[in-house]
């Protein structure tokens, strides 16, 4: 077995250790019922590959009826899924992989089809710039304060039915992000104009949730918080937006930053003279207050080691461990040449990839070489 960084473990300041530095970040998969209800292709799909990576986060599970994102999406917004999230978590929670669920609120990027008849909501009444996007109805004050509930819900959920902690989806221009960015936000109340105020709503998500896990956790459990460094839209988040929202973070009672990038090392989207990688500059502005997770183009074990000589805690696989279910178990047995690194159609049985799946995964590699 080579002696890679990443195969160490790491504990928490709560206590909980993670068994080695590989994560399964959240990835769509689009399987379960019309209601939210989990499956058992996704358990199958989830049993495939637990076991051996330190850290599984679930796809994003959205925790009201009106925060659903795309269909097939997986639900914590009602009392009734809770045998179908206890059955996930204990699907996950094999040979001391620690589970995660991501709470998630999909705010505007949702529509009236999804909702079945209802409009989606924002801080603002203002359409995202995606193709074919739908102007959202702006939410009440009343509405805010129940969306913080819900999420309270939802955390309350997840330690009932046995996950090692939650996860807050405050990245990918969902509904937590859509509040900090000044596209999506253009209110002039309390909840929003200035960049302090455009916090508020998610600090007080984080901060409703610690006081849940405080009434209802027995256990040392996680609370991670999920970001996505800039946007393109004009105006949008800039790179100093969220290095002063780090600032802040750091401050609060959440046992790790997760970092959303399309790849780990990218610089800057809107200044190009700036060479320094987005995580490296939010790395110096933590200054160790809080563990990081990183993502982004990770396969290999090198690429993946690199993450960790370069003093950040974890690396996150996302697209890899669909083509490689026992990645990290080939790492350990010293048979990183069996390491799969592509895919096809032929294989979806074997990997426990549904036909929704992999419709969204063409889809989105069509967009992106569309794109390019």
């Amino acid at each position: 077995m080579a002696n890679y960084q990443f195969l160490q473990p790491f504990k928490f300041k709560n206590g909980i250790t993670i068994k080695n530095r590989i994560v399964i970040p959240p990835i769509t998969e689009c399987s379960s019922f019309e209601d939210g209800s989990v499956t058992q292709d996704e358990l199958d799909y989830f049993a495939l590959r637990t076991g051996g990576v330190g850290l599984f986060i679930t796809p994003a599970s959205n925790v009201s009826d009106g925060g659903k994102g795309f269909e097939g999406q997986l639900s914590c917004a009602n009392d009734n899924k809770l045998p179908g999230l206890s059955r996930l978590a204990h699907t996950i929670s094999i040979n001391g992989t620690k589970a995660i669920l991501q709470l998630h609120h999909a705010g505007r990027i949702s529509n009236s089809k999804i909702l079945r008849g209802k409009k989606a909501v924002s801080p603002s009444a203002i359409a995202s710039l995606r193709p074919g996007a739908e102007i959202p109805m702006s939410l009440t004050d009343d509405d805010i304060q129940q969306i913080i509930s819900d999420f309270g819900e939802a955390a309350r959920r997840a330690i009932q039915v046995g996950f090692d902690g939650i996860e807050l989806h405050g990245a990918n221009t969902y509904l937590l992000q859509q509040f900090f960015s000044p596209h999506s936000n253009r209110r002039l109340d309390d909840w929003g104009g200035s960049l302090t105020k455009r916090m508020k709503f998610p600090l007080a998500i984080i901060n409703h949730v610690h006081r849940i896990v405080e009434q209802y956790a027995d256990r040392p459990f996680l609370v991670g918080y999920r970001i996505s460094p800039e946007e393109i839209e004009n105006p949008g988040i800039r790179l100093s937006d969220t290095l002063a929202f780090i600032d802040v973070l750091k401050t609060q009672p959440i046992d790790y930053l997760h970092i959303s990038t399309a790849d780990v090392w990218q610089t800057s989207k809107n200044d190009p003279a700036d060479k320094t990688p987005v995580i490296e500059q939010i790395k110096t502005r933590l200054d160790g207050a809080l563990p990081l997770i990183v993502v982004g183009n990770i396969a290999r074990p090198q690429q993946a080691e690199k993450v960790i000589e370069q003093g950040f805690d974890f690396a996150a696989l996302g697209r890899e461990y669909l083509r490689e279910p026992q990645w990290i178990e080939k790492v350990q047995a010293g048979q990183e040449s069996n390491i799969r690194y592509s895919m096809s159609a032929n294989d979806l049985k074997q990997l426990r990839i549904t036909p929704p799946l992999w419709q969204f995964l063409t889809e989105n590699l069509h967009a992106k070489l569309a794109a390019d």
